[in-house]
């Protein structure tokens, strides 16, 4: 048996997933957890074989999750199970050790295979998201300017961005400049929304 553990913080899409896997003669479901930061424990506790994450939940995000993870339990596989097949998420979370990426609307059937083939070491990725990272290439943000902008997602004025990060205002309207540059866009709002939608934050 392939035992799971799965990591969603939505509890009616946790347990459809937990359904619909639990029908597979091979795979166990031994655990579900609804945070990011519960992940660690919980694999501790239930010594599953493949981790499925979710990217967005509180506590902490699943690219942030599968880093630790990977670092703590190398023999953990990690398949990342997402809503937002977005290019950057898929490269960052292939960069923090996961072995898989596949969007939540794959059929039951491949979703249960593609946690057989990541246990079996393989690599699986949604293939119309692997085509799209391919041509949005790498974020050409810097680690700064991604925290930065993620600061200046609330519409926050350079000066309490500055306090916030311990930088001067200048140096924050500098990075907030280098972001808008890179993105193609012409303010910080709409730089923030493309790196959004590009997974770079």
């Amino acid at each position: 048996m392939i035992r799971l553990l799965l990591a969603d913080d939505q509890a009616l899409v946790r347990g459809a997933l937990a359904a619909l896997l639990g029908l597979e003669h091979d795979l166990e479901v031994v655990g579900e957890v609804g945070r990011g930061d519960e992940v660690l424990d919980a694999v501790e506790r239930t010594g599953p074989d493949v981790v499925l994450l979710d990217v967005e939940m509180p506590g902490m995000d699943g690219i942030t999750v599968a880093e630790k993870l990977h670092a703590a339990h190398p023999g953990v596989r990690i398949l990342m199970v997402t809503t937002f097949g977005r290019p950057g998420y898929l490269r960052r979370a292939i960069d923090a050790g996961a072995s898989g990426f596949v969007v939540k609307d794959t059929p039951a059937r491949e979703l249960a295979d593609a946690v057989r083939r990541v246990q079996m070491g393989l690599r699986v990725i949604d293939p119309g998201l692997a085509a799209e990272t391919l041509t949005a290439g790498t974020s050409p943000l810097t680690a700064r300017e991604r925290e930065v902008l993620v600061a200046a997602a609330d519409g926050a004025p350079a000066s309490a961005i500055a306090k916030r990060l311990h930088l001067s205002e200048g140096t924050v309207r500098n990075h907030l400049s280098s972001a808008i540059g890179k993105t193609g866009t012409s303010t910080r709002a709409e730089a923030v929304r493309a790196a959004e939608r590009l997974g770079w934050l």
